[in-house]
């Protein structure tokens, strides 16, 4: 049993260090997987009992050891804002995405007293798949750890994914670990050459075939000459002293100095980072609020000049136009709604609105609000605005008077590949990242962040434009390159002439179709052993 308990620990090491940001260790996901897999089969030929709950436990042991390891900047952001009650609630993401995983390998083990092993092991790919769409679709969504993710460091080996999005990098690493375990399975229980030519040959076919057509792609690929001028501020302003000491005018005035200090006559988008304007903005009276025209004053110098900017905004209704509207007094007369915006600001009267649609979980929505909302009170402490913030259920394109097409996302939002692909789908040509990653403290979090962005371009084939209020602001080219980047917390303004791009990848068409498919199959899969166990009984 310590034998097993020490393979699993092994396998959440190995795909620790395989996780961006880490360079050059991208490869061990492919053999991240075995140690694992190869302390079930353990589990499964022995003569314990209660097997199911034996390999339960040790997976999840595993697997939580790889999401802390990953994600510990979570509680580090959290510690800053949420004193006592830091810990218990970054233990979710710590602790919940590993159950869904032990939960997996569970499920593959009741497979396994149903059919052989082969089909059992397709039935995992299939479950493991279903959970990560679990986890992007529902209230506790928390798709950071997509196994697709961990190539961003290496993108130049997923240039596939304008056809299939990061769900065919989980199928990829899976197919390796699988094939590989099946090679270390097959020397030890019938060393029978044949087959083991044949698992060979097919490890090295599924692990180079992929890769040399993604090599081929990245080094072949050329963008469309459509230029345009694009300039990225990072204001650098401590997130604690924006909400607190400096007054939102002064704030506006650092971003409109740096935006003129690379401005050209020919810029036609100035990018500013999440909530730039932090001063909640009536929506249907922006037009006279002063920060509003202090912003739009700053473009008057630059005729084809757009502003995207991050901005705190609020609507008023006279009924719950919303299920997040908020009564505004005891009578419930009136009622509003809060939301992280972005809006895209012109030489005209014409504002184009965007609300965050993919708030994150405790901060900015309340998971299952009816049926947690006893937890509002925990959540409060974290500084966010439990079940108050609206969003918007579909994604958004800002369009300038000259017909460029952009699409705003929001932070969080850039883990989402089919969500920012429907905007493309819409005529976005480029993407417009605005964050602020001030709130995690200079760890691996902002540069995960920035190394999910580059994942985003490939499947749209888009430049990502990213302005993050204290770093790491980027422009990321149609390949996934990282064309410039700013330092961490340095107050800065980079330009940068994009290729605008109109043209649609299958992955824009088709969005996370693997997902569903395979999801799909993993919920036949759980119907037939709920049957299989429920005939048995």
């Amino acid at each position: 049993m310590k034998k097993n308990i020490l393979l699993s620990i092994l396998s959440g090491l190995l795909l620790w260090i395989a996780w961006p940001p880490t360079p050059y260790s991208t490869f061990l996901l492919f053999v991240g997987f075995v140690p694992m897999l190869v302390a079930m089969e353990n589990i499964i030929q022995s003569k314990l009992t209660k097997k199911g709950k034996k390999i339960f436990n040790i997976t999840f042991l595993g697997f939580f050891i790889w999401n802390t390891l990953s994600v510990y900047w979570v509680y580090n952001a959290l510690k800053m804002i949420g004193g006592a009650v830091a810990l218990p609630i970054s233990l979710i993401p710590y602790s919940f995405a590993p159950l869904l995983m032990a939960t997996t390998c569970w499920l593959y083990f009741r497979a396994r007293l149903i059919i052989n092993r082969c089909w059992s092991l397709f039935g995992l790919v299939c479950f493991w798949i279903g959970y990560e769409y679990l986890n992007q679709s529902w209230d506790l969504n928390f798709p950071w750890m997509t196994l697709g993710n961990g190539f961003a460091v290496t993108h130049q080996w997923v240039q596939w994914y304008e056809y299939t999005g990061v769900y065919g990098g989980t199928i990829w690493v899976w197919a390796v670990n699988i094939l590989a375990f099946l090679i270390y399975i097959g020397l030890k229980e019938a060393p029978n050459k044949q087959l083991r030519i044949k698992l060979i040959s097919a490890f090295v076919l599924v692990l180079v075939l992929p890769l040399t057509f993604s090599l081929y792609r990245y080094y072949s690929y050329q963008e469309q000459s459509n230029p345009s001028n694009i300039v990225v501020v990072q204001p650098n302003i401590d997130p604690y002293a924006k909400v607190t000491s400096i007054p939102p005018a002064k704030q506006i005035s650092i971003l409109t100095h740096l935006s003129d200090s690379l401005g050209q006559p020919n810029s036609e988008f100035f990018i500013w980072p999440e909530t730039a304007i932090p001063e909640a903005v009536n929506e249907e009276t922006i037009r006279t609020n002063a920060y509003f025209l202090q912003a739009q004053n700053f473009l008057n110098k630059y005729k084809n000049g757009n502003l995207i900017t991050g901005i705190e905004t609020f609507k008023i209704y006279n009924n719950r136009a919303t299920k997040t509207a908020s009564p505004m007094d005891a009578q419930g007369n009136q009622f509003f709604d809060e939301f992280n915006a972005a809006v895209n600001i012109e030489n005209s009267a014409t504002v184009q609105f965007y609300h965050k649609s993919k708030l994150v979980p405790g901060a900015e929505s309340m998971p299952f609000g009816a049926q947690l909302s006893f937890l509002k009170p925990v959540f409060e402490h974290l500084g966010g605005a439990t079940g108050r913030f609206g969003s918007q259920p579909e994604p958004s394109v800002f369009y300038s008077q000259s017909g460029i097409g952009a699409t705003p996302v929001i932070c969080y939002e850039t883990v989402w590949g089919e969500w920012i692909a429907k905007s493309v789908q819409k005529g976005a040509q480029f993407i417009a990242i605005i964050t602020n990653d001030g709130w995690w403290e200079d760890t691996s979090g902002k540069d995960q962040h920035l190394e999910y962005a580059k994942l985003r371009a490939i499947e749209t084939r888009r430049w990502v434009c990213r302005s993050a209020n204290t770093g790491i602001s980027a422009f990321i080219n149609q390949r996934g390159d990282i064309v410039q980047h700013t330092k961490w917390w340095v107050k800065t303004a980079i330009k940068q002439d994009i290729n605008l791009n109109s043209d649609l990848t299958f992955y824009v068409l088709h969005g996370d179709y693997l997902a569903k498919a395979e999801s799909l199959l993993a919920v036949l899969g759980i119907i037939f052993i709920v049957f299989r166990m429920f005939i048995r009984k």
